[in-house]
């Protein structure tokens, strides 16, 4: 009888193929969560809150979240050498992505930059080949190419409807947290291999929050804590467990199944939920060739799922 086990992304275990389908629904919800959440944090800076704000809201909370969590679940002792891993995921990865990310939506739109965090794939695959020697099969860099080339198509016809001058800022510091995001994939595979979700995350965000602390001055003054408008704090507890405590929950278990590559290509899928929700939110308008991009971005990731199969089969 065939058996029904492959080996896993590092070629150094089993992996069913459930588990590998497992990875991929995980990554699909987490995609949804950081696609609205481009539009819902674009909804609340800077009528409601400032970036400063959000950031302090996600890392340190989203730490507290982790850390409370990891009461009421086991938890496993992290090995000396793997210190410096959840260190520098924290402090590089982590929070170099929330902070460039959430202000490059105060000052670019959230087209554009839904768009931009389609990069990570290249920068993982780039890392992967240049440091760690990985060779990607051709399918897969063919899938890879199809994706990035719908999201130039919305790149170059797609633009979004909020306009000014400091869109070239905002699409600048969007790249930069895609280049720390998938330093933080890349980082972290290893330790994601060991470790329980809870036990890893609680020590990443507790290292993320750190420098967040320094933000907190000056956010008694948000107009948040000003209104009677139950709109804004539903949108900010949105952010905070779904894109921020569930997804990056999600992320850990995806990464262990399909490997950084993998879960790094499913940031092609942020388009197709960003456009949707601001759509919905009404801040933005869905155009029929961004309809066009989103149907590339998604044939794209199929062949690179499929490239990714077949190479570990």
């Amino acid at each position: 009888m065939k058996s029904d086990l492959r080996p896993d992304v590092n070629g150094t275990g089993p992996l069913h193929a459930s588990g590998f389908l497992m990875g991929n629904a995980c990554m699909l919800l987490a995609s949804i969560f950081w696609g609205v959440n481009i539009s819902v944090t674009k909804a609340l800076i800077p009528e409601w809150m400032t970036a400063e704000g959000i950031i302090v809201v996600r890392l340190v909370l989203g730490a507290a979240l982790f850390w409370l969590t990891s009461v009421f679940v086991k938890c496993d002792r992290i090995a000396p050498q793997d210190w410096l891993r959840l260190i520098s995921g924290g402090f590089v990865g982590l929070f170099g992505f929330i902070y460039l990310f959430v202000t490059s939506l105060r000052y670019g739109n959230p087209i554009d930059i839904s768009i931009i965090m389609t990069l990570p794939p290249m920068f993982v695959i780039l890392i992967g080949v240049i440091f760690q020697r990985r060779r990607p099969s051709l399918l897969e860099y063919a899938g890879v190419f199809v994706s990035f080339a719908g999201a130039l198509i919305v790149i170059l016809y797609g633009k979004g409807g909020v306009s000014g001058s400091d869109n070239f800022l905002g699409n600048l510091l969007a790249t930069a947290s895609a280049i720390c995001y998938a330093l933080y994939l890349v980082i972290l595979e290893k330790p994601s291999h060991t470790y329980r979700p809870v036990t890893m995350l609680r020590w990443v965000f507790l290292f993320s929050a750190i420098p967040a602390l320094f933000l907190i001055p000056g956010m008694q003054y948000m107009p948040i804590f000003k209104t009677s408008s139950i709109i804004p704090w539903l949108e900010i507890s949105f952010i905070l467990v779904c894109p921020t405590f569930l997804a990056y929950f999600l992320v850990q278990p995806a990464i262990k199944r399909i490997g950084s590559e993998l879960v790094s290509l499913y940031q092609y899928m942020i388009p197709v939920f960003a456009s949707i929700s601001a759509v919905m939110m009404d801040i933005d308008k869905l155009r029929w060739i961004q309809v066009v991009a989103m149907g590339v971005i998604v044939i794209g990731m199929a062949i690179t799922n499929l490239g990714k199969r077949k190479r570990i089969s």
